[in-house]
């Protein structure tokens, strides 16, 4: 048995969680936040068998996608100036999964 840890951004868990759960995976979904953009994300936690971790990452990876955002990065230009907008271009989305073995599990 495995367990998989997804942290996905936040407008791609609904439809990953959809088609999780019509694949009948059991999934546990946790709020998180982003270190970066300090933006939303999700975490999802599946105990899957071994047999079906990469059928799971095939259907993470259909539906988190990678994107470029624009974000403004605030920067000042000498001491004592205003802080001046910097637009930066920023790749979002996508997941990070890790697989993980378990040594025991207890369902009750």
């Amino acid at each position: 048995m495995k367990l998989i840890i997804c942290i996905v951004q936040d407008q791609d868990a609904g439809s990953l969680i959809d088609d999780l759960t019509e694949k009948d995976y059991r999934v546990t979904k946790l709020s998180s936040t982003g270190g970066f953009l300090k933006s939303g994300n999700t975490t999802l936690l599946m105990g899957v068998d071994d047999d079906k971790v990469e059928p799971a990452i095939g259907i993470i990876e259909d539906n988190c996608k990678t994107r470029e955002i624009t974000t403004s990065l605030l920067t000042v230009a000498m001491p004592g100036d205003t802080y001046m907008p910097f637009p930066l271009e920023v790749k979002v989305g996508g997941a990070t999964v890790f697989v993980l073995d378990v040594e025991k599990h207890i369902k009750i």
